[in-house]
């Protein structure tokens, strides 16, 4: 079982962090970053993205979308350099990688200095809408997953399981998932958070983000749950419980057999066994880093990808016009 410290506490990811539009490499694979306004959060964010190879000559031929998100203390230019970039490479895929601070994914329940941290409708209204307006993208459940390491591992669960009528697929890499659980434990018996350590105010220059380079910027300001009931409605071991079976998305875990965290992993997969609910589950060595992940996207890809392609397939199947329609 994981301790009851909080994961604020405990994440401070190294998680390396490509930048409005400009270009990177990903192992000599073009990375675009877009910059866009994003009424949740109320300020202009970025987010990277791969487009399928021949994206541009391909005419109407739409794609698919897997999101990726990051951990804490990361950023919208962490999954390009963990080999995003190549465990998707020849696949009619795009892949969106965007950037939400510390935010966990989440709306908070309080901000403070006139922030706006909606962080869920983020990524569920503002991430999702522009790029279904900017891109060819099939626009349904079907042809749209997620996925995330630690935080973002957390993330993908949560936002997945919260709005099942999204995604085919979510997943989940090295996931922070008591997060929510533990907050609740905290706010039932009164005890008060860990201590934590002051942010650090060191800009990074490759964050194309005014205002939003170091760390004590990307950190909401406020609170995130005021009760135990909005922690609950965020656990994702209550929340698979909720979703009824045949509305599920397709579920994938992995963790590393030295993380710390690797407890909720094994957990959740132990309830998902015990209420007869499908998922797709991994362990091998490694710990909370990004040797870990850049090693483990090719596994996740390739079963994300085939889920999203069978969902597709049976869209296609049950349309009397026999075709995918975005």
């Amino acid at each position: 079982m994981l301790s009851r410290r909080s994961p604020f506490a405990l994440f401070a990811l190294a998680i390396i962090a490509i930048p409005s539009v400009s270009f990177g490499q990903d192992n000599a694979r073009p990375v675009k970053t877009i910059t866009f306004d994003a009424p949740s959060i109320g300020r202009k964010t970025a987010y990277n993205i791969f487009l399928p190879e021949g994206y541009e000559k391909s005419g109407d031929k739409r794609y698919p979308v897997l999101y990726l998100l990051h951990g804490f203390s990361g950023n919208y230019i962490g999954w390009a350099r963990l080999g995003a970039g190549r465990a998707t490479r020849g696949l009619d895929l795009i892949v969106v990688m965007p950037d939400a601070g510390n935010s966990w994914y989440l709306n908070w329940s309080k901000s403070e200095d006139g922030q706006k941290n909606a962080w869920e409708d983020f990524i569920i209204k503002d991430l999702i809408g522009h790029v279904d307006t900017n891109y060819r993208t099939i626009a349904k459940r079907e042809g749209r997953a997620i996925n995330g390491l630690s935080m973002g591992g957390y993330g993908g669960l949560t936002l997945g399981l919260r709005h099942p009528d999204l995604f085919c697929s979510i997943g989940s890499h090295s996931g922070a998932l008591a997060f929510a659980r533990g907050a609740a434990t905290r706010l039932r018996d009164g005890s008060a958070p860990p201590a934590r350590r002051a942010a650090s105010e060191n800009a990074n220059s490759q964050i194309q983000i005014d205002g939003f380079r170091s760390q004590a910027e990307r950190t909401p300001k406020g609170t995130l749950f005021t009760k135990a009931e909005e922690a609950d409605a965020v656990d994702p071991f209550k929340l698979i419980l909720t979703v009824p079976k045949e509305k599920l998305p397709h579920i994938y875990v992995d963790c590393g057999t030295e993380d710390r965290l690797i407890g909720a992993s094994r957990e959740l997969a132990k309830l998902m066994t015990e209420h007869k609910i499908a998922y797709t589950y991994g362990e091998s060595a490694g710990e909370h880093n990004g040797a870990y992940w850049t090693r483990e996207i090719g596994t996740s890809v390739a079963v994300q990808y085939a889920v999203i392609t069978r969902s597709l397939a049976a869209a296609k199947s049950s349309d009397t016009s026999g075709s995918v329609k975005p």
